[in-house]
C-alpha cells in the first residue's frame, strides 16, 4: 500500500456543549503527512475552524480512553492515514497567573482594612501590641512575596484553569487568611493592654522573627530553584536536587514544608485560633498535593528518583 498523501483526523464528541455544536461534528481535519501533526497541531486547526474554541479550552482524547492527551503527543494513524479523536469543551478558562494574583489579593486588602479601622469592626479603638504589629507585618510581607513570585518567578505546567475555580480557590485565602484571620489577630483581646504581663507581650518575638524569616527565605529560594527546572514555554523538567530536596530535609516539595513552617510560627506566636485553622487547612491541602505530585515524580523519573525522599515533611510524610 502506498503512503497516504494526506492525513485525516476525524473529530467527534461524547458530550456537546453549545460551542461544540457550532463546530458541526463530526468534523474531519486534513494535514500533510510530513511532518505528521501532533495534538497541538489538531487543537490549532480546531481553533482556526472555530476561533471561540481557543486552544486552552479544548480537550482531546482517544475514543477508548477519556484521559486528555498532552499537547506534544504524536497521533497514531492507520495505514490509510486516518485517526479518530474525541474533542471536549473544558469551558471558559482563566490564566493561572490571574488566579494567583486574585487569590493573594484578598489578605492584602482585608488585613490593612481591619488593622487600621478597628472602630469599624470592634466598635472601639485598639492600641496595637508588638505582637499584633509583628503579625500584621508578617502576613502582609508573605502575601506581597506571593504576588511578586507569581509575576516574576513561577512557571506553570498548565496555562489555564476553569474560570469558576478562581471563586473556589479565592475563598480559601479571602475568607480563612483574609477576613477571619485579620479579625481575630487585630481584636482588642490581643491589644497592648490585654497582653501586658503575659507570654504574648512580645518577649518571644525575636525568636519568632528569626524562624519566620528563615521559612520565608527558604520558601523563596526553593521557588527560584524550581523555576530553573523547567525551561520557559515547556512542560519538561528534571529531577529536583537543590536546597530542601536533599539532606537534611530530603523532601519532594520543600516549598510546601517551609510555607507551613512560616504559618506555624504565626500560629504559635499569637495563639490565634483563626491562624491555627488556616494552618491546619492549608497544610492538609499541601500534604494532599505533595503526595499526589510525589507519586507522579516517581512514575516520571523511575530509578533516577530518590526512593527515600518524603513528600513534604522531613522524616515523617
Amino acid at each position: 500500500m502506498e503512503a497516504p498523501t494526506t492525513l485525516q483526523v476525524k473529530l467527534t464528541a461524547r458530550k456537546k456543549s453549545s460551542l461544540l455544536r457550532s463546530l458541526q461534528l463530526p468534523l474531519t481535519l486534513t494535514f500533510p503527512p510530513s511532518p505528521p501533526p501532533t495534538v497541538r497541531d489538531v487543537k490549532a486547526a480546531i481553533h482556526k475552524t472555530l476561533p471561540s474554541l481557543y486552544v486552552a479550552r479544548q480537550k482531546l482524547s482517544l475514543p477508548e480512553a477519556p484521559k486528555a492527551l498532552p499537547d506534544d503527543s504524536a497521533i497514531l494513524f492507520s495505514p490509510a492515514g486516518e485517526a479518530d479523536l474525541i474533542v471536549g469543551d473544558l469551558g471558559a478558562q482563566v490564566g493561572w497567573t490571574t488566579v494567583f494574583l486574585v487569590e493573594y489579593l484578598g489578605p492584602l486588602l482585608f488585613h490593612p482594612l481591619i488593622y487600621h479601622s478597628p472602630k469599624l469592626f470592634y466598635g472601639k479603638d485598639v492600641e496595637h501590641s508588638a505582637l499584633q504589629k509583628a503579625a500584621y507585618t508578617m502576613v502582609l510581607s508573605h502575601f506581597a512575596k506571593r504576588e511578586l513570585e507569581t509575576i516574576f518567578v513561577h512557571r506553570f505546567s498548565h496555562a489555564t484553569m476553569p474560570w469558576f475555580n478562581i471563586i473556589k480557590n479565592s475563598g480559601h485565602y479571602w475568607i480563612l487568611s483574609g477576613v477571619l484571620l485579620a479579625y481575630d489577630l487585630y481584636r482588642p483581646g490581643f491589644s497592648a493592654p490585654s497582653v501586658a504581663g503575659t507570654w504574648l507581650d512580645g518577649r518571644y518575638l525575636n525568636i519568632a522573627w528569626v524562624v519566620w524569616a528563615y521559612a520565608e527565605l527558604s520558601n523563596f529560594a526553593v521557588h527560584l530553584y524550581m523555576r530553573s527546572l523547567r525551561a520557559a514555554g515547556t512542560t519538561t523538567r528534571s529531577v529536583p536536587m537543590g536546597y530542601g530536596f536533599t539532606a537534611p530535609f530530603n523532601v519532594a516539595f520543600p516549598n510546601y514544608f517551609f510555607e507551613s513552617l512560616g504559618w506555624a510560627v504565626v500560629t504559635c506566636m499569637t495563639g490565634s485560633l483563626a491562624a491555627l485553622l488556616f494552618l491546619v487547612v492549608s497544610t492538609a491541602q499541601m500534604m494532599q498535593w505533595a503526595r499526589k505530585k510525589n507519586g507522579t515524580y516517581k512514575k516520571e523519573f523511575g530509578d533516577k528518583y530518590p526512593r527515600r525522599r518524603k513528600a513534604m515533611i522531613p522524616f515523617i510524610f
